[in-house]
């Protein structure tokens, strides 16, 4: 009787590991498209953001949106190896998720509600890939 509760435990282990990361994946997924048409917006000079002219991280808009286009590509790259379920791809993504989340705070001035959005959801990628262990039976 203790021998089977064991395996059972163990495959929703890995079942819930399996469905936090590639949860993880989608949302990396999905704000990395959208960062890469943010900064698409602000390489444009779009009229969406706003001006603030003295705010203490004071960038060029054409710069924050070379750095949303790059860390956005990178983001979507790194969800695809999530899909995959590789070991590094859980490592650059809590890199590149704690960056964009840097660089959307960076970023509140300009556009504050979805530098916000962006950061509790980048927040939620960083938790769900650091809370699944590896399964050291498994």
């Amino acid at each position: 009787m203790a021998t089977s509760a064991r395996p059972q435990h163990r495959e929703g282990a890995r079942a819930a590991a399996t469905g936090l990361t590639l949860f993880a994946g989608v949302m990396l997924f999905i704000a990395g498209i959208l960062d890469v048409f943010r900064g698409i917006m602000a390489i444009a000079e779009d009229d969406v953001y706003v001006s603030t002219p003295n705010y203490v991280f004071k960038f060029d808009l054409t710069s924050w949106g070379w750095i949303q286009l790059l860390f956005g590509a990178i983001a979507v790259v790194v969800s695809f190896g999530l899909f995959a379920a590789k070991t590094w791809a859980r490592v650059v993504g809590v890199g590149i998720a704690a960056l964009l989340l840097i660089a959307n705070f960076l970023s509140i001035p300009y556009y504050p509600v979805w530098s916000l959005t962006l950061i509790a959801l980048y927040a939620f990628i960083i938790w769900a890939l650091c809370v699944v262990k590896k399964d050291p039976l498994g």
